[in-house]
């Protein structure tokens, strides 16, 4: 029996977009109908004047839940997901304790199966490095393994213990232990000797109040660096390798010349595509992320290496902090915590470049969705709207305008998103459905507490 139809408006699909209605039936996508022959249904959901694109998939994601609920939790930032059109959501292994062994992901996965409001997955972290660890996490249906190149921050050892590996040869060590897995490998790449360098040197003689004061801490040369030495040994290791965030020409540079030389592939954000380091000055340590936003030739670089196919995915890395923890350290960019919400925003950039002519909708779709549900396997299910699939859908309106305020925005983390503050992006998401049911209507989010799936690859 159908369910819903989805009627009137423009469908994205494999080789874009089709006049189609969509039915649906037990969660899942019954068929694609001509104007007007689709089967009748209980509901209609009319997308006149609408696009209907899959409901995007975030690779990129964190809340830290059940921890630390002051910055956010699961209901609220999955809740978040829905009002921008985020369907499915890959939560970091960052949390307290790390998810670093099957007894902790185990909990998480319960956690995020009472609470989320849109369908979740749960990367792993190496742990102790045993094949046993890593066949268990395999068994439980970890998306993918996350690894830091950088030490843990300081007082955070236990939310990075089995996650952060300074040392060349630890790293090589995981990716060894995670090759043949057919699991991504993520890595935050920044090398730990160069930032020790680059930031005493930047404590002596920089203004610790300045927006310019991050990049030159942390400067291109630390990501260039490690992505560099990461290639280089995945030459040997052969892991599904995936560079994090990328954020610099020098990276683009790195990445280019080991074109070819193994498997692996790069994201980067919409705070390093949409923003300088200028506007991270204007909005103060509340835009502190990391690796931190770098210049317009950073910019211009990211741009081209999409258009070249260098860079394949674009994530949120949303990672939500509470006012009163960034507020503290106002004035003082090394003490300041780094994240900036993003999974709102995520869309409406994306749409925002499509309508500046910088992408096509399939290719914008296609980096901050389809790409990635390949990627981690979950393909066809998720990231198209082809009979059998997931009945994910986020109807945006490409005329329309997503004005970023902060405050306005759903997820709990609102009161920072200065780095957001005032702009305008053109396009706008009137509509999110999981599963068929719509849990974002455009001005509120109605999805239910406990909806959202685990999925697996």
């Amino acid at each position: 029996m159908t369910d819903l139809v989805v009627t009137g408006g423009e469908v994205l699909l494999p080789d874009g977009p089709a006049w189609v209605d969509v039915s649906v039936a037990g969660g899942r996508v019954q068929g694609l109908h001509a104007p007007g022959t689709a089967p009748p249904a209980p509901e209609t959901v009319n997308a006149t004047g609408l696009t209907v694109l899959p409901g995007i998939v975030d690779i990129h994601f964190h809340v830290r839940a059940p921890a630390y609920p002051e910055r956010g939790t699961v209901l609220s930032e999955t809740r978040a997901a829905a009002a921008g059109g985020v369907t499915t959501l890959f939560e970091m292994p960052i949390s307290k304790p790390c998810c670093a062994t099957p007894g902790i992901f185990e909990d998480r996965r319960a956690h995020f199966a009472e609470h989320a409001v849109v369908d979740f997955g749960l990367y792993a972290a190496p742990g102790d490095m045993t094949e046993a660890t890593r066949d268990r996490f395999l068994d439980l249906g970890a998306i993918a393994f996350k690894i830091f190149t950088t030490p843990a921050p300081p007082g955070r050892g236990d939310e990075f213990d089995g996650l952060a590996f300074p040392g060349e040869a630890d790293q090589l060590r995981a990716l060894e232990l995670l090759a043949g897995t057919g699991r991504p490998v993520v890595v935050h790449a920044e090398s730990a000797s160069l930032l020790a360098h680059f930031e005493a040197a930047a404590r002596a003689t920089r203004d610790p109040a300045s927006g310019y004061t991050h990049n030159a801490a942390r400067p291109a040369v630390c990501e260039s660096v490690a992505v560099a030495k990461l290639l280089a040994m995945n030459i040997r290791a052969g892991a599904k390798l995936h560079i994090a965030h990328v954020t610099s020409a020098e990276t683009v540079a790195v990445l280019r010349a080991f074109a070819g030389t193994s498997d692996f592939t790069a994201e980067t954000c919409p705070q390093y595509l949409f923003a300088t380091e200028d506007d991270v000055d204007r909005a103060g340590v509340f835009a502190k992320v990391n690796p931190p936003i770098r210049t317009r030739t950073d910019q211009d670089a990211l741009w081209q290496a999409i258009a070249d196919g260098i860079i394949t995915h674009v994530t949120t890395d949303h990672a939500p902090f509470a006012f009163d923890e960034k507020n503290a350290a106002a004035g003082d960019f090394f003490a300041a915590p780094p994240g900036s919400p993003g999974i709102e925003t995520l869309l409406p950039a994306m749409l925002d470049a499509v309508a500046a002519a910088r992408l096509t909708l399939k290719q914008a779709h296609d980096l901050c969705c389809a790409n990635g549900a390949r990627l981690y396997g979950l393909a066809p299910r998720k990231g198209t709207l082809l009979p059998g699939a997931d009945a994910d859908m986020a109807l945006v309106d490409l005329a329309g305008e997503t004005q970023v305020r902060r405050g306005g925005l759903v997820s709990h983390a609102r009161d920072v998103a200065h780095l957001w503050d005032g702009r305008v992006f053109r396009g706008r998401v009137a509509r999110t459905l999981l599963a068929g049911r719509t849990v974002w209507d455009g001005a509120e989010v109605t999805g239910a507490e406990g909806a959202g799936r685990f999925v697996r690859p």
